[in-house]
């Protein structure tokens, strides 16, 4: 009976493995069958940096808003609203020599 429980284990350790490999395998395929149909996407292309967070993306993943690169519309987003915030009104420039 212990043998019978042993070789039960021991065949399901197995298949499992064998799933997680077959996985794995389908998913290596599918990976270089994308790389082979879009070939930019093997160079790479150019990186530019995330004006938010400085991480490195390609550039045609990037998003770009006044001449400024972005990873994500979450990060442009972010980033617009801070420079709207300190953006300093008219007020504040005016000369205070100059008030009548």
């Amino acid at each position: 009976m212990n043998l019978l429980i042993i070789r039960l284990i021991i065949f399901a350790v197995l298949f499992f493995a064998g799933l997680k490999l077959y996985g794995m395998y389908r998913e290596w395929k599918l990976d270089r069958e994308t790389l082979e149909q879009n070939p930019e996407r093997r160079d790479g292309g150019q990186m530019v940096r995330c004006q938010w967070c400085n991480v490195h993306v390609p550039e045609q993943d990037a998003l770009r808003e006044q001449q400024q690169w972005f990873c994500s519309s979450a990060h442009r987003d972010r980033f617009l609203q801070e420079q709207r915030e300190e953006a300093p009104t008219q007020h504040q420039h005016e000369d205070p020599d100059k008030r009548d």
